[in-house]
């Protein structure tokens, strides 16, 4: 590495610089100053190389885009609009300069998607790469994972499975138009963010966005709202996107439900409601727990400890 700290910073502030209306003091001092008029909404993710990415599979530019989007995602779950991103990395002192910029770029691409700045953060050296983001954004009524009520039908903004089904797929050879698709679903998850925000104007009594595996996070918000989750298995198959998923876990020998109940990090979005957009697989009910997500095996559900 021949350069050193404020080198990177410099680089960094360049690519960072933003007229973003709401930022009085942004990188260079010794924290940033904005405003906001609602109720803020904060959140945090951490990715630790070799747990959440490996170079050898995901260019910077990718990986600082999937970083962004976990952050960003999480607040659009609760209903809220994101403004303000804070970046602390990690380097091992054997990246490139022109890794670090890529990096960079790719939060900011992300990051610009949804007009959100990047006002500040920090930069440490360590044994391995670790990318932490945290985001910044207003709500004036959040949604919350326990707001579901009973008769509430259950919806998801778009089928979930991709990024299982590109994580599975990612080392063989010779990929076709579709497998790509998978694999780069995987790498960089392209998020509807927008259909989060039309889930929460529709009306969504409970929102959450599906990173952690669908069975998971209906889990959570069934337990949180004091209710049962009720879904129906022939729903998913009524979704445009389930043949050609399906096509690929036969394909590859795998069990498409596997991918679609306990796959991580798609980034769609799970709500509560009644004449919500999105696809209708479910009805909440009296009781506790969830049906209706079984699989041909126990779950091997998207894990942060391994």
């Amino acid at each position: 590495m021949n350069f050193d700290e404020a080198q990177v910073i410099e680089l960094l502030a360049k690519i960072f610089e933003s007229d973003h209306a709401g930022i009085y003091i942004g990188i260079g001092d010794d924290a940033a100053v904005v405003s906001t008029t609602q109720k803020t909404v904060i959140t945090t993710d951490m990715a630790v190389e070799r747990t959440h990415f490996r170079t050898e599979w995901s260019g910077a530019f990718e990986i600082g885009r999937k970083i962004t989007a976990a952050n960003l995602a999480d607040i659009y779950a609760m209903g809220a609009t994101p403004h303000y991103l804070v970046v602390a990395v990690t380097l091992s002192g054997q990246e490139t300069l022109e890794w670090i910029s890529d990096l960079a770029y790719g939060i900011l691409h992300e990051a610009a998607s949804c007009d959100v700045a990047v006002v500040g953060g920090d930069l440490t050296r360590g044994a391995i790469k670790v990318i932490s983001i945290t985001a910044i954004g207003e709500v004036e009524k959040p949604v919350t994972r326990g707001g579901a009520q009973e008769g509430d039908l259950i919806y998801i903004s778009s089928l979930p499975g991709w990024s299982a089904a590109g994580l599975a797929l990612i080392e063989i050879d010779g990929v076709d138009d579709l497998e790509a698709y998978a694999i780069e679903e995987f790498c960089a998850p392209n998020v509807d963010y927008s259909a989060a925000v039309l889930l929460a104007t529709a009306g969504s009594t409970s929102m959450c966005d599906v990173s952690d595996a669908l069975i998971t996070q209906a889990n959570q918000m069934a337990q949180a709202s004091g209710l049962r989750f009720v879904f129906e298995q022939n729903a998913f198959i009524a979704d445009p996107e389930f043949g050609a998923l399906n096509e690929l876990a036969n394909k590859h020998g795998f069990d498409v439900w596997q991918w679609i109940f306990a796959g991580g990090e798609d980034h769609v979005f799970l709500a509560t409601g009644t004449d919500l957009p999105g696809l209708c697989v479910g009805k909440v009910y009296a009781g506790t727990g969830v049906s209706g997500l079984e699989m041909k095996k126990a779950p091997e559900t998207w894990r942060q400890f391994n």
